[in-house]
């Protein structure tokens, strides 16, 4: 759909922009796009909320927008995480006594690899180098230990698993029958990710809507995979990308070119547009 064409709300009232990274900010290459800094100044310009919303932990994100950080929301952690210019708002971190119990499970999975993602730092005790390729890339502040279920001293946000034989496939069945006490999702082609039942993308955008009184049509959200799918609902511009996960362009309201297209700017652009005809 073309939101130009689509008059039932007026796309100019749109107050909060929340995306996801990898896979529909991010190009295939891990890049933001080339016009995304100018786009940026313009939104922000205009008094327009602008949130990064992913399963990486905050200060990659932070690092990953260095020149803007303390001009954007950060959703970190698939939403346990949200911050904002230094400030906490919301942290939904996993119940204490199920950390262990789900890192055992996690242990049984052949070729998955576990990272227990903490307030502080990510946690880790394997070398594995196809494992830590992946790690090096949405994990700044890390540290290896003996023994995960035996770390204390931080708040645990994730548990999150690099399963290199396909998540949805594979370690999702592992836990799939614990969906109703945990949230149970598959972020990404070989990544399963564990929390609270609470957090979730969705719960940080309803937050953020509550903290700054913006509406539901008042905000525009952009996602590819099936951790964005809670999201998708908190929106009534809700967009997938082309290149996104079934589910979510069925979740969605609108659809934009893909990642590697710039699918997201091309949609701020028009956002951009249609304020100037109608300051």
């Amino acid at each position: 759909m073309d939101i130009i064409a689509e008059k039932q709300i007026d796309i100019t009232n749109v107050k909060l922009i929340a995306t996801d990274m990898d896979g529909t900010l991010l190009n295939g290459e891990k890049e933001l796009p080339p016009d995304f800094y100018q786009v940026f100044q313009q939104i922000h310009a205009q008094g327009i909320l602008f949130a990064a919303a992913s399963g990486r932990q905050f200060f990659n994100l932070q690092q990953e927008f260095e020149p803007i950080k303390d001009d954007i929301l950060f959703i970190a952690e698939n939403g346990s995480y949200v911050r904002y210019k230094n400030e906490d708002l919301w942290v939904q971190d996993l119940p204490e006594n199920s950390v262990a119990e789900l890192i055992q499970i996690a242990r049984t999975i052949p070729n998955a690899h576990i990272i227990l993602c903490g307030k502080k730092r990510a946690y880790l005790e394997d070398h594995t180098p196809a494992f830590l390729e992946q790690v090096n890339m949405y994990y700044r502040e890390k540290a290896f230990v003996k023994d995960l279920t035996q770390v204390t001293g931080d708040q645990f946000l994730k548990i999150a698993i690099c399963d290199l034989n396909g998540a949805e496939h594979n370690s999702y069945t592992y836990f799939k029958s614990l969906q109703h006490q945990f949230q149970v999702k598959v972020s990404g082609k070989i990544w399963l990710d564990l929390s609270h039942k609470d957090a979730h993308k969705g719960r940080a955008i309803q937050i953020i809507q509550e903290r700054f009184q913006i509406g539901f049509n008042e905000t525009m959200v952009f996602g590819d995979y099936l951790n964005d799918l809670e999201m998708m609902r908190e929106a009534y511009f809700s967009y997938a990308v082309e290149n996104a996960h079934p589910d979510i362009k069925q979740a969605s309201n609108f659809v934009t070119a893909s990642n590697d297209e710039g699918g997201v700017t091309k949609v701020l652009d028009r956002l951009l547009a249609a304020r100037q005809r109608n300051p």
